[in-house]
C-alpha cells in the first residue's frame, strides 16, 4: 500500500491576498471587532436573563445575574455608539472603514 501525504502550497497558508493595504487590514477587524461584540453581548444577555430566572429567590444570584445584564446592555450601547461613530466619519471625510475596498 502505498503513503498518501497531504501537500499544500506556501501560499495557501498565506494571509488573504487581497489584503493589499493596511486599511483593508482594519476594515476588516473593525468589521469583525463589531460581530464579535454583538455575539458576546447576546450571550451575556442570555446568561445573564437565565441567571435573574433560575436564581429562585437567592439574592446573590438574581444581583450577578443583573450585573450581567447591566454589563450586556452597556457593552451593546457602546458598539452601537461606536458604531455610529464610524458611520459620522464616512458621512463627515468620505472614508468608509467599513468598506475593505479601501
Amino acid at each position: 500500500m502505498e503513503k498518501v501525504y497531504a501537500q499544500v502550497a506556501l501560499q495557501d497558508l498565506a494571509p488573504n491576498p487581497n489584503l493589499t493595504t493596511f486599511g483593508m487590514v482594519v476594515s476588516v477587524i473593525v468589521k469583525n471587532a463589531f460581530v464579535l461584540a454583538g455575539i458576546i453581548s447576546f450571550i451575556l444577555l442570555i446568561f445573564g436573563g437565565f441567571s435573574v430566572i433560575v436564581s429562585a429567590g437567592d439574592a446573590k444570584k438574581a444581583q450577578q445575574g443583573k450585573a450581567a445584564l447591566t454589563g450586556a446592555v452597556t457593552g451593546l450601547l457602546l458598539v452601537l455608539g461606536s458604531f455610529l461613530i464610524v458611520q459620522v466619519i464616512h458621512v463627515i471625510t468620505g472614508i468608509d472603514i467599513l468598506n475593505s475596498s479601501l
